[in-house]
């Protein structure tokens, strides 16, 4: 809903015999009606790559405040007009408590794109699902245990009636795809670990929005409030383990770690690191490390080490293997510096480059060829392996997976957004 930073398990189904105005956009050749919820920057950042890169057209908005919804659609008619594509119609702004509603209830919406804070993303696909439009549900999809079994939940009951992506786009960047696909050949020969970074800074800070209530101030500034947030490792650090569980096509069964909050300076209550160590099956230990203060020193890097040799597989360049049989993703060149704001705002160049184009195609070509996609099961896998992450570091203690299906504690953050 407010404005964030930067940023398979694919069910596929046959063609459905449903009534046409069910399956808007699933005809070959139709244009898929969007709706962007949560107008803040990653979403609307987002929406700009689909209208870019897609032949999806936005054609509504909605947001807790009228002030984002206009925001949001002014970026967007400019990227509209440069697709060729029309503007959105002023009367397809909704604000307010009840904006989803009315997202849901519209028969010129297609499908809706959740961009929401991660506290409410379980309450909104469910509402969403219901509505029995496609879904392109924002990571992480949850921030507690209880969450992401409700989004296995509702992801088991739209089945193969509709699409639902999740956004972890690292898995359709091609220099990652072509790497994996060398490792699975045994490129690296066995496996014996991993380790993966994330340093980011103090520029994903934002206004403290000193005239405004309390709650409010939270809403705005979600990304320091690790209820609604589900903190850095959930939040930010996710991609990286999503990457780890893909690279490995496992979830870990282990994990220890501990965290801090030691050096951040901002109102919230999340961590400034994580340091957590996973183990996988056949005892592949995979350390993830993560920062979010201070300045300088923006890196995200995830590596492999086997017998033949190892992987690094870098946010810029490179994508490459060194050992005996050693490659490399031509044409991304050498890491360039990049300021921490821009760092932050994902405005770098490298192995990420098609990432997001790729990701939104092949959530557009799901829709318009009825081969429907379903990622509600492996996006709460990977949530659910960040949780278990943070667990371990909050507890100081080893965490196993099958602990997960007795955790019942919910994460309330205290919060009526209709009494701002």
């Amino acid at each position: 809903m407010m404005t964030t930073s930067r940023r398979a398990f694919l069910g596929t189904a046959g063609m459905l015999i449903l009534k046409p105005d069910l399956v808007r956009g699933s005809q070959n050749n139709s244009t898929v009606r969007m709706a962007l919820f949560g107008c803040g920057g990653r979403g609307t950042g987002v929406a700009e790559s689909f209208t870019e890169h897609t032949s999806a057209q936005y054609v509504a908005l909605g947001d807790l405040f009228q002030a984002q919804t206009e925001k949001a659609k002014q970026t967007l008619d400019k990227a509209s007009v440069k697709a060729g594509k029309a503007e959105i119609d002023s009367s397809k702004l909704f604000y307010g408590p009840d904006s989803l509603d009315k997202l849901c209830a519209s028969k010129d919406i297609d499908a809706i794109h959740i961009a929401t804070p991660p506290y409410f993303h379980p309450e909104h696909f469910a509402k969403a699902a219901a509505s029995g439009k496609h879904i392109y549900l924002e990571k992480p999809i949850a921030i507690d245990v209880p969450g992401a079994r409700s989004v296995i939940a509702t992801g088991e009951k739209v089945g193969k009636k509709a699409s639902i992506a999740v956004g972890f786009q690292l898995r359709h960047a091609t220099p990652y795809v072509q790497l994996r696909e060398r490792i699975q050949k045994g490129q690296l020969g066995d496996i014996a670990c991993g380790l993966s970074h994330y340093y980011a800074t103090a520029a994903l800070e934002h206004p403290e929005y000193e005239n405004a209530s309390a709650n409010e101030r939270r809403l705005r500034n979600w990304l320091h409030d690790k209820v609604l947030s589900g903190d850095i490792l959930v939040e930010q650090n996710i991609h990286l383990i999503d990457f780890n569980n893909w690279i490995l096509g496992a979830h870990p069964v282990k994990v220890s770690g501990t965290c801090g909050r030691k050096g951040r300076t901002d109102h919230g209550d999340c961590s400034s690191h994580f340091n957590v160590t996973y183990t996988y099956p056949g005892d592949i230990d995979v350390t993830v490390t993560s920062t979010q203060f201070g300045e300088g020193g923006w890196d995200v890097a995830m590596r492999f080490f086997g017998a033949k040799g190892s992987s690094m597989s870098k946010y810029d360049a490179p994508v490459a293997i060194t050992g005996a049989d050693p490659w490399e993703y031509p044409g991304l060149g050498k890491p360039a510096q990049v300021s921490d704001v821009n760092a932050a705002a994902g405005a770098f160049s490298g192995a990420l480059d098609d990432a997001d184009a790729k990701k939104e195609q092949h959530f557009i070509e799901s829709i318009t060829s009825g081969k429907f996609i379903n990622e509600a099961t492996q996006g709460a896998e990977s949530t659910l392996t960040a949780i278990l992450g943070r667990y371990a570091a909050y507890t100081g203690r080893t965490w196993k997976w099958e602990e997960l299906a007795g955790v019942k504690e919910v994460w309330d953050a205290h919060l009526n957004v209709a009494k701002l």
